[in-house]
């Protein structure tokens, strides 16, 4: 991989990483716990309440498990080892990575630990 394209895609990541550290602050209040007060909140809309948190809270650990990846992708372009299958150690496809910067496998060998 040229020079070029890893200044590329650690700018795409940190600003991926951005976007989703931006996110992650405006959801902190939907993670909060839901009152239990029947005489402020009926009941249905306290069971609408509690679902938007369930929901908010899957939205948070996905986002934190996006940021893993993005941090370890970084780390890699600075190891010299971004743009390299973790199986096989062959490059990954520069289509892949424009689709999932944070990729860490070829298709193939994605695809080969799919089927086990």
């Amino acid at each position: 991989m040229t020079p070029e394209q890893l200044e590329h895609f650690r700018k795409l990541l940190e600003s991926q990483q951005q976007e989703l550290l931006a996110s992650k602050d405006a959801a902190k209040d939907s993670t909060k716990p839901v009152t239990l007060d029947q005489a402020s909140v009926g009941r249905l809309s306290r069971m609408d309440a509690m679902q938007g948190q369930a929901m908010a809270i899957e939205a948070q650990r996905r986002r934190e498990i996006q940021l893993q990846r993005i941090h370890a992708a970084l780390g890699r372009i600075k190891s010299d080892d971004y743009g390299l299958c973790t199986a096989c150690e062959e490059e990954i496809a520069i289509r892949r990575l424009e689709t999932d910067s944070a990729a860490t496998l070829r298709i193939a060998c994605a695809s080969r630990q799919e089927k086990r």
